[in-house]
């Protein structure tokens, strides 16, 4: 029985830590679901899910610099969508910090190459395993 409330503890907290991130990014808690509209909960993952699914590329170099927003991150086009991360995410000056207000609302995801009906982002989402397709469908 106590291994078994260690296992729940241990797998609640891990679930929580993950959410938590999405205040570490501008906007981390509202990025589009450009797949099926919504909001995509798991911004770092490969499904809009999140937590227990695979890292999407954004969220390698997110976890690359340590979960932190920097500069860097902010510029780069993650996704090669023609749009950095800052501009994704609200954040096109790159100044914002944890726990201000983004400049703008997100535009994009990051990690999903948009418009997913392009052939190129067909073949960029598909290549690097972006599932798409509804959570229950």
């Amino acid at each position: 029985m106590l291994l078994q409330v260690f296992v729940f503890v241990l797998s609640l907290s891990t679930c929580l830590g993950h959410k938590a991130y999405g205040k570490q990014l501008p906007n981390g808690e509202a990025v589009p679901n450009p797949c099926v509209g919504g909001i995509w909960s798991g911004v770092g993952h490969i499904t809009s899910s999140g937590s227990g699914t695979p890292l999407n590329l954004f969220g390698e170099e997110f976890r690359a610099n340590g979960h932190t927003w920097t500069y860097e991150l902010c510029q780069h086009d993650t996704d090669n969508d023609g749009m950095s991360n800052g501009e994704e995410l609200g954040d096109p000056l790159c100044v914002w910090t944890v726990g201000n207000t983004p400049a703008e609302p997100a535009k994009g995801h990051p990690g999903i190459c948009e418009p997913t009906t392009l052939q190129r982002c067909i073949e960029y989402n598909s290549h690097y395993n972006i599932d798409c397709r509804p959570v229950n469908g």
